[in-house]
């Protein structure tokens, strides 16, 4: 009986090991201060201009605006599904509040053993790998887009929601450079570690409602 070949990782799982790659290749050049972090350096210096506009895009990432977008969402979510009558309803917000909870549980951990100086553009301090506002924004606008898109029926909107929600992070990932608040790599590997979360958040999502799809009718469904 001929041996198969093991099958290849595709789809979502697939997609998951790049950011996983690419955050632990940033992390080993950031702790080893490898030659990344001198290209790290010189983008940096050319793209700081601190001024008032790139401090409004670097608060798009604060959490005081950040999570209440992504509580909206929560809200909604919930309320149109118990509203509709979707069993477990309360799983989608559960999903999208335990991916923001998990961007402090990892980011501080990491700030700690990293140890990475800010820039010139900010004072002498500790701490700045990775951005703590870019993971916020990743998150909390990425985790509502996941949770709006399966409630909006135009194509025209989704894209739309999609393309807001990519503004929103590019903004306020730009505004974090442009000003000097943290390195182009911190901000980087936040959209790598955000990333992961919002797969996870979406796989745990698609495997619930398979499990859902495939499991036996309840006592209300009539025989066929």
């Amino acid at each position: 009986m001929p041996v198969s070949s093991p099958r290849p990782l595709r789809g979502p799982l697939g997609l998951l090991a790049v950011p996983v790659v690419l955050f632990a290749l940033i992390t080993w050049q950031v702790v080893a201060d490898g030659p990344l972090v001198g290209v790290d350096e010189r983008v940096s210096r050319a793209l700081v201009r601190p001024d008032r506009f790139s401090e409004v895009l670097a608060d798009l990432g604060n959490v005081q605006v950040a999570v209440p977008v992504l509580v909206l969402a929560l809200a909604y979510a919930a309320w149109h599904g118990r509203a509709g009558g979707v069993e477990r309803w309360w799983l989608p917000p559960l999903a999208g509040a335990a991916a923001m909870v998990l961007v402090p549980a990892l980011v501080i951990p990491l700030k700690e053993w990293t140890d990475r100086p800010g820039t010139p553009a900010v004072p002498p301090a500790v701490g700045y790998y990775p951005s703590g506002h870019t993971a916020t924004a990743v998150v909390a606008y990425g985790a509502a887009a996941l949770l709006l898109l399966p409630l909006l029926r135009s194509p025209a909107v989704r894209r739309g929601l999609l393309a807001l929600c990519a503004a929103l992070v590019l903004g306020a990932s730009y505004g974090l450079v442009r000003r000097g608040y943290h390195w182009p790599l911190d901000v980087a590997a936040s959209w790598c570690l955000g990333a992961v979360l919002l797969a996870g958040m979406w796989l745990w999502l698609s495997r619930s409602t398979r499990r859902r799809s495939s499991g036996t009718p309840s006592s209300r469904t009539c025989p066929s």
